[in-house]
């Protein structure tokens, strides 16, 4: 997979933050929830973007509305409840497996 080395560098770095990895690649209805994470008592869904440049646009441009939306319907989705506390955040990879910079930001 393309971008495989991107989601594992994040799944990395989110580990060493204290984050607990629940799932990977988890698919729904909705769609697909790259990391399925839990920071404390806080479930967190990560959406992992990957660019070389930003020759066609930025990894924070790739996340729209639309996939905000679906990241929220999956959530739901898992969860099956909406009383706990849940994050959507993006960890954001510049360059290629040799070179590379991270970003990470929360998307609400």
């Amino acid at each position: 997979m393309k971008g495989a080395w991107a989601e594992a560098l994040a799944k990395k770095y989110l580990l060493a933050k204290g984050y607990t990895l629940l799932g990977q690649n988890r698919r729904t209805p909705y769609g697909e929830l790259d990391l399925w994470m839990q920071d404390g008592p806080i479930y967190v869904a990560v959406e992992v973007k990957q660019r070389r440049s930003d020759n066609f646009g930025t990894p924070l441009e790739a996340i729209t509305p639309a996939k905000l939306e679906r990241m929220r319907l999956s959530v739901l989705y898992l969860l099956r409840r909406d009383d706990v506390m849940v994050r959507l955040e993006a960890v954001l990879v510049y360059g290629n497996p040799q070179r590379h910079r991270l970003e990470h930001l929360r998307l609400e």
